[in-house]
């Protein structure tokens, strides 16, 4: 396991990775699918065994964001020599040259760059090979550790998963491309990566969710995936928001109808005094050339319900053109719309929470001939070559493609695709659908008052105004622009990534619309750790909590509750279980329970919690299965549940054993300590520091912070077992006192909970 100082120094933000809560059981069988994929593969001599795969799905022992543990057998790889170490460390430095290159940032396992300068072999060359092929995928390559185990050629290689599948095969192609090398044999790093980036694509958060989880996490607002694509939870129970990329749950149905019906829309905003184009629905050919003679040329022809800027003609002044412009837009939408052209540049404005946040202006895409090649040749080569147009997500311009729109623009230039332009000579392929030029700073505040206007009346919270104005910087009256559509779910990509200018941090912006500075994002959560006592601790707080007035869950080892509603038996003290209640918009705190087992094998449901408890464990629990054999192993295990507390949080911890006693010092909180003994060394330091202290005084259950002392019933008087006091309960109730103090609950009303404890049925039976 990592040292105690390479814990305590690791990063808190390591980026974005949220699981899909409906993908949990999936995430199990794709594991075993991977490691037969790995096995199936090691069939010569110099071959790295795997062991198994833990996803460690949550906060864990080795860092606060999910990792993937793969225990791997190097035995196979010990007899190299140091020739064929050094020149294995060659051919693996001319196969991933990116090996070598420190500014991946990664924090990762040290000393790499001596052993490859070295031509020395060791394990850590898997670490950040899987690191680095993940980097190359555009993924951050993030945290990764090496750590010997009890056994001499078993190693625990520990890597930040983005998600369980991704990292999993970029562990996988990391043992092949090692593998290869040591062997002299071929692997193919550029397939590897683009499948990686195929897997990125397929299952992790687009860029636009990304940044949203980011500046959520700025502000220690926990997200929870909700599905397999970008439907969010922020927060935790009663608190929590849901946010589906641009739209949140505070955007109405009706508005997005509306947003979608772009003659209602114009209709709405003219009623307000709104510039908009003139312009009518039409449903065939001649009617659309009517209109259009009718409005005055030239005109636009575009879908009713499109998007993406697909099927929409500007500037059409001829018979021919409009008829022909209709019959494309028809094929993209359930209508057409003919409007009078608006002279100007194409603008997106990005409004949340009645806010201007973003702008960007759009551009023609177009070709210059060098005369040689054809126009179809020249998007390829000069368009479609650009770095930034993809089909991607992360890519904020589409391909160009010469689709009927395309074509048509073309041929009211007197080209066609296989024409060969004269050298210097322009076409424009699209004079629409390029918006990707920051132009925020540049935005008149007129105009800007217009767009929170525009989604006022629409009524949306979060919103894309579509503008056509010569001159952005002036007011749209003084040069004849107009707002030409109101969008729903406006994309984000063209802001956080623009082709040109500076990218705008609208995630900060969505989530402060959703949660403001005084607003509640979580509830309380408290996490109890512990071989023994957790339950009976867990259950005395549920009553004592539900005395407040809360509505609370729990996950424990009897069962899953919520209020007092059973719902689910058996032990529910697990990873799934916890986030049910964490998920339930009912719940107003969540107790959860996590053993060793848990914090082993599935890490943390919750990233940051309000209270956190370790009473009592068990120092001679066999831990071996887990390759751990230490008291300081051990101990590091239940450290986990103490670095997650929040820095307003509380942690309560066992004085009277010491190994407990010294967690406190990775608590970011407050610390309560609990003690039987009258005169423990960390009882007087307690009180001589300040800190609260919950201990017996004569028998009676004592409350002690700073001068202020209060006296609650006698310990026997609460009774925790079915014929009355159980001795060996002393400690759990001392820790659900200190943790409903430390939630607020007066000390009379601590005691009166205590007290009815035992008449109470504590959870359903």
């Amino acid at each position: 396991m990592a040292s105690i100082t390479s814990i305590g120094q690791r990063n808190r933000r390591l980026g974005t990775w949220v699981i899909g809560f409906s993908d949990f059981a999936a995430i199990i069988t794709n594991y075993q699918y991977c490691c037969d994929a790995i096995y199936s593969v090691m069939t010569s001599e110099r071959k790295i065994r795997v062991e198994q795969m833990v996803s460690l799905l949550g906060p864990n022992s080795w860092t606060y964001r999910p990792v993937l543990e793969a225990w791997l057998d190097f035995a196979a790889l010990e007899s190299l020599s140091p020739k064929q170490q050094a020149q294995g460390v060659a051919r693996l430095l001319r196969a991933l040259p990116a090996l070598s290159q420190a500014h991946l940032n990664l924090e990762a396992s040290q000393g790499l760059q001596a052993l490859l300068a070295a031509g020395q072999w060791s394990p850590r060359l898997v670490e950040h090979c899987a690191l680095t092929l993940q980097a190359l995928a555009a993924l951050p390559g993030g945290f990764g550790d090496t750590q010997k185990t009890s056994r001499p050629t078993l190693y625990k290689i520990v890597l930040r998963a983005w998600h369980p599948v991704v990292t999993t095969y970029a562990l996988q192609a990391a043992c092949e491309c090692v593998e290869a090398a040591l062997n002299d044999t071929h692997f193919e790093v550029a397939t590897a990566v683009a499948h990686l980036q195929d897997l990125r694509h397929r299952h992790c958060l687009g860029p636009s969710t990304a940044c949203i989880v980011d500046a959520a996490d700025d502000r220690d607002i926990p997200a929870i995936r909700l599905n397999a694509g970008n439907l969010l939870q922020l927060g935790y129970g009663i608190n929590q928001r849901r946010i589906w990329t641009a739209e949140t749950d505070r955007t109405g149905a009706i508005a997005e109808t509306i947003s979608r019906d772009k003659d209602l829309t114009k209709s709405l905003l003219q009623a307000c005094g709104v510039p908009v184009p003139q312009g009518e629905l039409v449903d065939s050919s001649s009617a659309a050339w009517q209109a259009a003679q009718a409005l005055g040329l030239p005109v636009v022809v575009k879908p009713s319900d499109g998007n993406h800027g697909r099927g929409v003609f500007t500037n059409l002044s001829l018979q021919h053109e409009v008829e022909q412009a209709y019959n494309v837009a028809r094929q993209e939408g359930s209508g057409v719309i003919v409007e009078r052209f608006i002279f100007g540049q194409e603008h997106r404005l990005l409004v949340v929470g009645d806010k201007l946040i973003a702008a960007a202006r759009g551009d023609s895409a177009q070709v210059n001939g060098d005369g040689l090649s054809t126009i179809e040749v020249l998007i390829q080569t000069q368009l479609n070559a650009d770095p930034l147009r993809g089909h991607e997500e992360d890519q904020p311009l589409n391909y160009v493609r010469l689709d009927p729109a395309a074509r048509l623009e073309l041929a009211r230039q007197g080209f066609e695709p296989h024409t060969v332009l004269a050298t210097g000579q322009p076409a424009v392929i699209q004079r629409n659908g390029n918006v990707a030029i920051d132009c925020t700073e540049l935005v008149h505040p007129e105009v800007a008052a217009l767009a929170c206007t525009a989604a006022r009346v629409v009524g949306l919270d979060i919103a894309g105004i579509d503008l056509v104005a010569l001159d952005i910087s002036k007011p749209l009256s003084a040069q004849g622009g107009a707002i030409v559509e109101v969008n729903a779910g406006p994309g984000l990509l063209m802001h956080l990534k623009p082709a040109i200018g500076q990218p705008r941090q609208v995630g900060r912006a969505i989530v402060a619309h959703s949660f403001g500075l005084g607003d509640m994002a979580r509830i309380p959560v408290i996490g109890i750790a512990g071989s023994q006592g957790s339950t009976m601790t867990g259950k005395l707080l549920f009553h004592l909590l539900t005395l407040n007035g809360w509505r609370c869950g729990l996950a424990g080892s009897e069962g899953l509750f919520v209020e007092q509603r059973r719902l689910r038996h058996g032990d529910c003290a697990n990873f799934e279980n916890a986030r049910r209640v964490l998920m339930n918009r009912e719940v107003q705190a969540a107790i959860l329970e996590n053993d060793a087992h848990q914090l082993l094998t599935e890490g943390l449901a919750y990233e940051r919690c309000e209270v956190g408890i370790v009473t009592q464990i068990d120092w001679t629990q066999d831990l071996s299965r887990y390759a751990l054999a230490s008291q300081a192993e051990h101990s590091r295990v239940y450290r986990t549940q103490i670095d997650v507390i929040l820095p307003n949080g509380m942690a309560i911890l066992n004085a009277d054993d010491g190994r407990i006693a010294e967690l406190a010092q990775y608590c970011d909180g407050q610390i309560t300590w609990l003690s039987l003994t009258d005169h423990s060394e960390q009882r007087q330091t307690a009180l001589a520091q300040a800190h609260r202290l919950v201990c017996l005084t004569d028998g009676r259950i004592t409350l002690t912070q700073n001068t202020q002392t209060h006296l609650l019933c006698s310990l026997e008087a609460v009774s925790t077992a079915q014929n009355g006091f159980d001795s060996s309960q002393s400690y759990n109730v001392l820790a659900a006192t200190a943790a409903a103090w430390a939630l607020g609950m007066t000390p009379d009303l601590i005691q009166a909970g205590l007290l009815s404890f035992a008449l109470a049925t504590a959870v359903p039976q």
